[in-house]
């Protein structure tokens, strides 16, 4: 397991460097963002082909993971290929930073390589775990990873196509899963993990794997999820979002409120 740990570390690093040569030819540090949904890729699939678990295990391993980076980091990449600005997180980082910009968003990059590598902890625990057939927690697993894997693509492709029309511009979106959750996206991205812990919890020290999605979880509530996005948006729209946090759920769908 600590072979596959390194060799992903290491792949996922010269990915990392590829991404942030081309952040210094684009000037866009989005293009992390990227790496880093796509480095959970390279983890599950690494784990499911080296891992000595039964084959439907790693299958189950491979499936989840794969699809998962492989979805979010295309759904990404689209993202920073066509919006004309820097994602304002990048920017800031980059007025606070002032000098040395390079150098510091290499070891940024790095750092985020590196985060995969201990995001990946599920992939490996699973797919290390020589227990015969699949148990019902991995079942349930692949249950529920299906639900949040198919709910976080739905929610990415209705504000995809809101953004996408002229009359939404200055505009937040209320629609589909929009008008139960101010983020429907982060929601169902952190079910994904809560279904990786599924996934491990039959493996020998599987409930370490809790420490991915408690570590998700504090990146979206309070860190570079729901805080930023939401200073941000208030910055741009400040009546119109004000309205929606009064009315929408910040994070669980819920039925929206009356504004008072």
């Amino acid at each position: 397991m600590m072979q596959a740990a390194i060799l992903g570390g290491a792949l996922l690093c010269l990915m990392q460097a590829g991404f942030w040569l081309w952040q210094v030819r684009t000037r866009n540090a989005g293009w992390v963002d990227v790496g880093w949904a796509l480095g959970l890729a390279v983890m599950a699939i690494l784990a499911a082909a080296l891992g000595p678990a039964p084959l439907e295990r790693k299958i189950l391993v491979g499936l989840m993971g794969g699809l998962h980076g492989l979805r979010l980091g295309l759904h990404l990449w689209r993202r920073v290929a066509t919006e004309a600005h820097e994602d304002g997180r990048y920017q800031a980082i980059r007025a606070a930073w002032q000098t040395g910009l390079n150098a510091k968003f290499f070891l940024f990059f790095q750092g985020q390589a590196l985060l995969d590598v201990f995001l990946g902890l599920p992939f490996l625990l699973a797919a290390w775990n020589l227990r015969p057939g699949l148990h019902p927690w991995e079942w349930a697993a692949a249950a529920l990873w299906l639900m949040a894997w198919i709910g976080e693509a739905l929610a990415d492709g209705q504000l995809r196509r809101f953004k996408a029309r002229p009359e939404a511009k200055g505009r937040t979106c209320r629609e589909g899963l929009w008008r139960l959750s101010r983020h429907p996206n982060y929601f169902f991205e952190w079910l994904v993990w809560v279904a990786y812990l599924l996934l491990a919890l039959t493996a020998p020290w599987g409930w370490i794997a809790i420490l991915c999605p408690a570590l998700m979880l504090y990146f979206l509530l309070r860190v570079t999820g729901i805080p930023y996005t939401e200073a941000q948006s208030l910055r741009s729209r400040p009546e119109d979002y004000a309205r929606y946090q009064r009315e929408t759920s910040a994070f669980v769908p819920w039925f929206p409120k009356a504004d008072a």
